[in-house]
């Protein structure tokens, strides 16, 4: 059994967060100790004070995880922007000898990691300007190569999402990673069940891979075993 799954979306606001921490509670549920782990995270919530990475908390409450926030999430940016420009105007650029610090360290804590990615694929996540005496460019599908995890990745059945599935899934396989498979988020959501059957129909035979799970808008629970 692989030792995680690195869940990517199609884009941002596809529910990856959702999914995810249906996964973790899932496997969490089913007797695996499973763990979640960001290496960055733009757009943290203020609350009582406190800068919250809202992601990883929403994984933390709907799974039940024991970890803290620094342990869950390795760079927490306050700025709702991509995180390379978060960290340009913030600080505290992305390391990936921290992401491989923290990544082994979650490894130990939990017996399967499901890390969690950033928007899409493409996502910068450091992208120094060319005035840094070493300026260094980072974008997700270097995190997950770093991670070495399979990919599952999340879309959604609606208008455009052939294109937006498979161009993810060919350009982590023109980056050497492997795909998992397809997780479907919000399905019958469009209420056009002919569309988005046949869109899920296509995302599989253009892509050769598996729809791992279609998932229902607002489902508390995923109905497919630990895979």
């Amino acid at each position: 059994m692989n030792n995680g799954y690195f869940v990517t979306a199609t884009g941002t606001d596809v529910g990856k967060t959702f999914v995810t921490a249906l996964l973790v509670k899932k496997w969490r549920d089913s007797g695996i100790d499973a763990g979640y782990y960001k290496a960055a995270l733009s757009g943290a919530e203020l609350r009582n004070g406190k800068w919250i990475a809202g992601d990883a908390d929403y994984v933390k409450t709907i799974a039940g995880l024991p970890d803290t926030q620094e342990q869950l999430v390795s760079y927490v940016y306050k700025e709702a922007v991509s995180p390379h420009l978060a960290a340009r105007k913030e600080g505290n650029p992305v390391e990936l000898s921290r992401v491989r610090a923290d990544f082994e360290a979650a490894t130990k804590r939990h017996e399967f990691i499901f890390a969690e990615g950033s928007g899409g694929i493409i996502c910068p996540i450091r992208y120094d300007s060319s005035a840094s005496l070493v300026p260094q460019k980072l974008f997700l599908a270097d995190i997950m190569k770093v991670l070495g995890l399979p990919l599952l990745v999340v879309t959604t059945a609606a208008l455009g999402s052939i294109n937006a599935c498979v161009l993810t899934v060919e350009y982590a396989r023109a980056k050497g990673l492997s795909v998992r498979g397809i997780i479907v988020n919000r399905y019958g959501m469009s209420k056009n069940m002919e569309m988005e059957n046949d869109n899920i129909a296509m995302m599989h035979d253009l892509t050769g891979l598996d729809i791992l799970a279609k998932i229902p808008e607002g489902a508390s629970d995923l109905t497919v075993n630990p895979f």
